[in-house]
């Protein structure tokens, strides 16, 4: 049974949660195109049929079929997911990641602590995002230096909490604004 109201109230949840954060993080601007892409028709109705509330209906697409077709559109469309930046390495003739610009991984860890606060609700902590970072193999698909970027933060806000972290993102993210304006 497809759920367009509650899916739109989620996806709509986190993307506020995520712009607050970026805006925290020091992206702001950045951070309003956030996930714009999830209201497409092929995002919203794939969401809205596999809704279920604790987790990415894209979960259960893959289940149903093996791919989420939403999610392939997503991924192709929103540089603040890791999956976005891959290309073709010419020495090895093979696709590979590539590093992050700043400002998207800034946006990616927003996303992730985001994520984790809408679908834990009141069991949120702030070693939440960490743990399902550990739990996954995302870090195997990243850049090395993206995936050291990204586990130091998530240690950072599990270890000294959100106003520590995001105040030090935000430092990074005006000290390289500063060194491009050089």
């Amino acid at each position: 049974m497809a759920h367009p109201i509650k899916h739109f109230v989620t996806i709509t949840k986190h993307r506020h949660k995520v712009i607050a954060h970026c805006f925290k993080a020091g992206i702001g601007f950045g951070g309003l195109f956030h996930d714009l892409s999830k209201y497409s028709l092929a995002e919203f109705v794939p969401g809205a049929k596999y809704y279920l509330g604790t987790r990415s209906p894209n979960e259960k697409e893959r289940e149903l079929f093996g791919y989420s077709m939403a999610w392939m559109h997503h991924k192709g469309r929103n540089k603040h997911h890791f999956e976005y930046w891959v290309d073709l390495n010419m020495q090895t003739k093979k696709y590979e990641p590539v590093p992050m610009p700043l400002r998207y991984l800034t946006e990616m860890f927003c996303d992730r602590v985001a994520a984790s606060k809408i679908y834990q609700g009141n069991a949120y902590k702030d070693s939440s995002a960490l743990e399902y970072y550990k739990r996954g193999n995302a870090r195997a698909k990243m850049h090395e230096s993206t995936a050291d970027i990204l586990e130091e933060w998530l240690e950072m806000l599990a270890r000294d909490g959100e106003e520590k972290t995001f105040a030090y993102i935000k430092a990074l993210n005006r000290e390289s604004r500063r060194k491009k304006k050089k």
